[in-house]
Order: structure tokens, then C-alpha cells, then sequence
């Protein structure tokens, strides 16, 4: 029993050991994004914005050809894009448009698809989130933006670790805290090989990073901004 008791103290002491080490991880790796963000803002909010506009400009394109499959060769549709009721906007104060902006911008950094990664590809979602963000910005009140605001920013998880263990029946204690210990290095590996925390723990200057950042986003406004002159 005491030897049994003493692995159990020595696997708890390392699962605490291992909890720090990735919450160290995270908190070093998410303290650089907002680094990041803060000096990126204005290149990221107008990427976010010309990239919503470019799938809803390949949309429309889309729908208009489908329009004149159906109705035959001969079928013009009407020059211009459809226009669509706007509602009405309420008068609000500067004070509250002045909150209405900072909710907009501190929401568009946590939804933008990329997160650093340069990744030329954007999921669906994350263009679904942007494009209803900018609607309730420019059409809907502040109560609107700040509830959208929370709804985002509840899923503000970093790394979520599986649960999964936990929901299955274990015959030994010991054996579960060996998969919360096998979990947690799993974890570690992962966040570790993260392109923000590579780039943290390996430049000499991480901070150059910003430059590299910097001309991405131009070199994409630029892209995005001929894809949709004609929309713009």
C-alpha cells in the first residue's frame, strides 16, 4: 500500500508539473498573438472585410449563372448586383458608435480565419462569422453587436484538451491519471509545434515576425482588391 500510495503522489505531482508547463505554453503563445493584433489590426479587419466581399461577389456570380441555365440562352439578367432592402439604421450616439466599433474590431481579430498561419485558404465558418459580424456592425444595434461580441468570444478557447477519459469507466485510478499524464504530453507536443510558439522560442527577434505579417496582408488586400473592383 505505501508504494502504491507514493506512485499515486508522484504521477499527481507530474500531471501539476505538466498543466503548468502548457498553461506556460499558452499563455506565452497568446500574450505574442495579441502582440501581434495590436500592431496588425487595421491590415487584418480590411483582409477580413475585402475576403467577405469576394465570396459574395463569386456567390452572386454563381447564382446568376444558375438563373440563366434555367431560363434558357437567351435570358439576360439585369446589370448591377440585386439589391436588397436595407433596414433601417438607428440613430445612436458617438459614445455608442465609438463601443459599436471597438466590439467590431476586437471580434473580427478573434474570428479572422488565418491566425497567423499564412494560410491562403479561409474556412467557411470562420467567412460565415465574419460576413453576419459586419452586417450587425453596419445595419443592427449595440445590444446586437455586444451579444455577438459575447457569443464569439465564449468559444475563446485556445486548446481544448479531450474529455473523452474521463466519461469512460477506469478500474484503476492509477491507470487514469497515466492517461491524463499521456493526454497532457499530447498537449504540450501540440502547442509547442504551434507556428506562433516555434516562431516565439526560435527568432532571435520575434517581433520581426510583424514585417513578415505585414507584407503578407498587403500583398493579400492588394489580391482581394482586384478580385473585387468591380464590386467595390
Amino acid at each position: 500500500m505505501p508504494n502504491k500510495s507514493l506512485t499515486k503522489n508522484n504521477l499527481e505531482e507530474v500531471i501539476q508539473i505538466l498543466k503548468q508547463e502548457l498553461e506556460e505554453i499558452q499563455k506565452a503563445t497568446s500574450s505574442f498573438e495579441s502582440v501581434l493584433r495590436a500592431r496588425l489590426i487595421d491590415l487584418i479587419v480590411e483582409a477580413q472585410e475585402l475576403y467577405v466581399l469576394y465570396k459574395q461577389l463569386k456567390k452572386g456570380k454563381k447564382e446568376k449563372r444558375f438563373e440563366q441555365k434555367k431560363r434558357g440562352k437567351n435570358y439576360t439578367e439585369p446589370v448591377g448586383l440585386k439589391i436588397i432592402a436595407k433596414k433601417e439604421k438607428e440613430i445612436i450616439s458617438m459614445e455608442q458608435q465609438k463601443e459599436k466599433k471597438r466590439l467590431y474590431r476586437e471580434a473580427m481579430l478573434q474570428v479572422h480565419p488565418d491566425k497567423f498561419f499564412m494560410k491562403e485558404k479561409e474556412t467557411d465558418i470562420a467567412a460565415e462569422l465574419t460576413a453576419r459580424l459586419i452586417e450587425i456592425y453596419k445595419t443592427e444595434s449595440l445590444e446586437t453587436l455586444q451579444a455577438f461580441h459575447a457569443h464569439i468570444f465564449k468559444g475563446n478557447t485556445q486548446l481544448i484538451l479531450d474529455d473523452s477519459a474521463s466519461k469512460v469507466t477506469i478500474s484503476s485510478k492509477l491507470n487514469y491519471m497515466q492517461q491524463e499524464i499521456e493526454k497532457l504530453e499530447k498537449a504540450i507536443e501540440l502547442a509547442k509545434n504551434e507556428q506562433l510558439y516555434t516562431i516565439l522560442t526560435e527568432y532571435e527577434n520575434p517581433l520581426t515576425f510583424v514585417d513578415e505579417l505585414k507584407l503578407y496582408y498587403e500583398e493579400r488586400i492588394l489580391q482581394l482588391k482586384k478580385r473585387t473592383r468591380k464590386g467595390i
